[in-house]
């Protein structure tokens, strides 16, 4: 018999079935709708760590003088915790422990993470790996239209659209069983555009293949918005109708001239003036940003910026038209909806609004005057973490932090810094292995829980294989350190939590109030707020959208003498986010980092396919062996982030707004590492040292 669940990894959520219960099988689950049984290979191999010899199966803590690990039971594990959060708490407060997430928990767990922090912890000190992910493109949609839902429709509503404009999307390699959907849109005579500065596979799929220099993607909008203008072609009656802020729209494109665009991105005007026309003689346009925009210093006004193109062309409600954001994690969308950003409580609820505080207090059962009050986002509580006034213990869950956090090294230091680190994870990751107490945690088809995918289709990924002896889930760890440090029940039967969390939801922004489980396993999922929003109305009191304008102010840092490129960084097919399930998985091949340039680029260098070369940034560097490419500026290098060394080179300076650190372009050397290879003594190929 085979149970109906969801894939371990992207926002995508792919229905599938496994059957049996000692070696699961991964089938293809043909009625569930967002993927109709496609899977890619990640998908597919997705079972490939069940039964694997590097499962963690017993708490674990380590010793801080020898360095060796020494098994202990879960109750000494966990009371070896709670009283390291009571000493942190003792000489610092409540504040000196701190709560570390992820976006591919479970909405039950990150609902329960964040009642531990405020109710049982009484800390503000929580965030989650999330903010690195989509918060920019969640600021701009909640500034722009009151409300976060990545996509406000659902996924399928792409092939309606007459132009698809991608920004920052390598929507084949990153979640492949949506790229059909591109090549269905061509088939019916729509086009697509793919704006990258690489040109990914998919761009294969693509009608316009745009490759601006990294960081000028808001600049790029403000030239098709001024050209937009130009030809009279936005829809004056829908933003008389429907927006405010178009005036001050209008003439901040003014100056933005083609020639002025193509100066400052790299896009001939000719090009633009086409991209231009394309949109302007499209009934239906609709515009998805992905990674590549938004991972930006500047990087919420970039989302803001390609609202206003949609806005401007009365596309935004209009059915396969819009605006969306395609979702990264897993449980990206709910992941951000229930308490575990630092200025949020459940329902995406503001912890500042005395109202809700109240709602959610009376569901925990406590004084809403004790909850605390907004913490630091997630870079800047990492910042923090061992100083004088920052938390001195911090609980990780989710989160592989020594690869995934932006200045890697700094991060990692700040981490050795504390005097308590605690991991729950599923195998022995990086952030684990330096930590003090390591605790296994069940994996995702050994528990049931519910997740929300890009569209805000809530799906429930139910339990399919037994968990191994020793394992406890991640709601069990919760509730045996709430119990251990506060009178505040905490459930562990995830529908029981998921029926809190509807209570705690009601009446917020994303109110989950009348999903069930049931009501998931018979429509297939069920997407809060509606299936489709804004056909009407948007979510401000007054109905309207709002338009800002905004202006280009480029990365935090351009190149220069000493740094002469830009480095860019994203994903691989065969491996997910920190890798550091995929590449435990011997069924996905796993070919190590590599340094990606252009054949100019290797010519002046003197570098060959193969060769090993080094690129170092003001933070940090790393070897990896070149691929030499057509498909990438030759002002620019790629690095994938699955391995450490990627995100010890990338920069830390933050979005005013989001606070989303400006992962995707810093200033870069790469230099040929062939004379110093044939130095040494042993010919090892390089890695990723």
């Amino acid at each position: 018999m085979a149970t109906e669940t969801h894939c371990p990894y992207c926002s995508l959520q792919c229905g599938m079935r496994l059957a049996g219960r000692r070696v699961p099988e991964v089938q293809a689950w043909e009625e569930f709708p967002v993927n109709r049984g496609a899977l890619c290979r990640k998908g597919w191999a997705a079972a490939g760590l069940y039964g694997s010899r590097e499962r963690l199966t017993s708490p674990l803590v380590r010793d801080r003088e020898s360095g060796e690990w020494s098994a202990v039971s879960w109750d000494d594990a966990l009371d070896r915790v709670a009283a390291g959060i009571r000493a942190a708490q003792a000489a610092k407060g409540p504040d000196g422990v701190a709560v570390f997430g992820g976006g591919g928990l479970t909405n039950e767990k990150a609902y329960s993470l964040g009642k531990l922090a405020r109710a049982a912890l009484g800390t503000s000190q929580i965030d989650y790996n999330g903010r690195w992910c989509m918060s920019s493109a969640a600021s701009a949609g909640i500034r722009a239209f009151g409300l976060d839902r990545g996509l406000p429709f659902p996924l399928a509503d792409v092939e309606e659209a007459d132009v698809l404009v991608l920004v920052g999307s390598n929507l084949a390699e990153t979640m492949p069983p949506a790229a059909r959907h591109l090549d269905r849109l061509r088939e019916r005579g729509g086009r697509v555009v793919v704006i990258d500065p690489r040109r990914t596979p998919t761009a294969d799929r693509a009608d316009l293949v745009l490759q601006p220099v990294p960081g000028t993607d808001l600049a790029l909008a403000l030239g098709v918005l001024h050209l937009l203008v130009a030809a009279a072609a936005v829809d004056e009656d829908y933003l008389a109708a429907r927006t405010t802020g178009w005036e001050s729209v209008r003439d901040s494109v003014a100056g933005w001239w083609p020639e002025r665009g193509e100066r400052v991105t790299g896009i001939e005007a000719h090009e633009l003036r086409a991209l231009a026309a394309m949109l302007a003689g499209s009934p239906k346009v609709m515009v998805l940003t992905a990674r590549g925009a938004e991972q930006h210093s500047t990087g919420s006004d970039t989302v803001l910026a390609w609202i206003n193109v949609a806005l401007a062309l009365g596309m935004v409600g209009k059915r396969g038209a819009g605006y969306g954001c395609l979702t990264g994690q897993g449980n990206g969308q709910g992941g951000r909806e229930h308490g575990q950003k630092a200025d949020q409580l459940p329902g995406y609820r503001r912890i500042d609004d005395p109202a809700a505080r109240a709602h959610v207090a009376g569901v925990w059962g406590v004084d809403p005057d004790t909850l605390p009050g907004p913490g630091r986002s997630a870079y800047e509580l990492l910042d923090a973490l061992g100083t004088d006034d920052g938390p001195s213990a911090l609980l990780v869950m989710g989160s592989n932090i020594v690869v995934s956090a932006p200045n890697a090294t700094h991060v990692t230091s700040r981490l050795e810094a504390l005097d308590l680190l605690v991991v729950c994870d599923v195998v022995m990751s990086e952030t684990a292995a330096i930590a003090d107490v390591v605790l296994p945690v069940t994996q995702w088809a050994e528990e049931t829980g519910t997740m929300t995918n890009l569209e805000g289709r809530v799906v429930l990924r139910q339990k399919a294989i037994t968990p191994p002896s020793g394992v406890r889930s991640d709601l069990d760890v919760i509730a045996g350190l709430a119990a251990r440090l506060s009178d505040v029940p905490f459930a562990t039967d995830p529908e029981e939590v998921f029926a809190e969390l509807g209570r705690a939801s009601a009446g917020g922004p994303a109110d989950y109030s009348s999903i069930t489980y049931d009501r998931i396993r018979d429509e297939g999922g069920v997407f809060w707020g509606g299936e489709r929003l804004f056909a009407e109305t948007f979510a401000h009191v007054d109905g309207r959208a709002r338009m800002y304008a905004v202006e280009h102010r480029g990365a935090a840092e351009v190149p220069c003498a000493d740094y002469p490129v830009h480095l860019t960084t994203g994903r691989v097919l065969a491996q997910y986010q920190s890798g550091a399930q995929t590449r435990r998985t011997r069924a996905l091949p796993d070919d190590g980092p590599f340094v990606e340039l252009h054949p100019l680029l290797a010519g002046r260098l003197g570098v060959a396919a193969g060769d090993p070369v080094r690129v170092a940034t003001r933070r940090g560097s790393m070897a990896a062996p070149a691929r030499v490419v057509t498909t990438i500026r030759p002002d620019t290098v790629f690095v994938p982030f699955h391995w450490v060394g990627a995100n010890r080179l990338t920069n830390d300076a933050l979005d005013p707004a989001s606070r989303m650190p400006e992962f995707k372009v810093c200033a870069a050397s790469v230099a040929s590492l062939l004379e110093e290879v044939a130095q040494r003594p042993s010919r090892d190929p390089v890695t990723h040292a």
